[in-house]
C-alpha cells in the first residue's frame, strides 16, 4: 500500500468530504486520518489515506477531476516514526493576541529541534481586560536531551504575559 496526503480546501458547502471519500472509496483506499475544519468560510484539511500502488494515479485523476469544488493537492506519505529516544510533550500558551505571535512561537520551538505533530491556535475576546487573547496547543517530538525548562523559559522570555504549561506524554 502507498500511503498519501491530501491537502485539500475549497468554499465551505455541504458534501465537500463525501466527494473526496468517494473517490478514495471507489479506488479501494482507505481513510486513515485527517484534521478538517471550516475557517472564515473555507473549508480545509488535511488527509492521509493507503491505496494500492497500481491505483495511485488514477485515483489522482479522479481527485484532479474535483478542481472547481476543492484544490486538492497530493503528495506522497513519509516515514516519520519517532526514534526511541524521542519525547512526546504537550505545551499550552496562552496570552495577548498580537502580529507575528505565532512565527515567534514557532521560532523557540524550531530552536529547540521540535519536530510538531499537531498545532492549533486560536483567539477570542478577553472578557474582562478586553482586546483578544491567543491559545495555542502543540503536540511534538524532541530530542530526550532536550531541556524542558530551557524552552519554558525561551517562550516566556518572548512577552511577560505569556503563560505556558508544558507535559511530557
Amino acid at each position: 500500500m502507498t500511503t498519501l496526503i491530501l491537502t485539500v480546501a475549497g468554499a465551505d458547502r455541504p458534501g465537500l468530504v463525501s466527494a473526496v471519500a468517494d473517490v478514495v472509496a471507489a479506488h479501494g483506499g482507505n481513510w486513515e486520518n485527517s484534521r478538517l475544519a471550516e475557517l472564515a468560510g473555507t473549508f480545509a484539511g488535511v488527509i492521509e489515506i493507503s491505496v494500492a500502488a497500481d491505483r495511485v494515479d488514477a485515483l489522482r485523476g479522479d481527485l484532479d477531476a474535483l478542481d472547481g469544488m476543492l484544490a486538492i493537492t497530493v503528495h506522497e506519505g513519509a516515514d516519520t516514526s519517532a526514534s526511541d529516544a524521542d519525547q512526546r510533550i504537550s505545551i499550552t500558551v496562552l496570552g495577548n493576541d498580537r502580529p507575528g505571535i505565532v512565527r515567534e512561537i514557532s521560532g523557540v520551538l524550531s530552536t529547540h529541534a521540535l519536530s510538531i505533530e499537531d498545532m492549533t491556535t486560536h483567539t477570542r475576546d478577553a472578557a474582562m481586560a478586553g482586546g483578544r487573547l491567543f491559545e495555542s496547543s502543540v503536540t511534538a517530538t524532541l530530542p530526550a536531551s532536550a531541556d524542558l525548562e530551557a524552552l519554558r523559559a525561551d517562550i516566556e522570555r518572548l512577552t511577560h504575559d505569556l503563560q505556558v504549561d508544558i507535559t511530557s506524554l
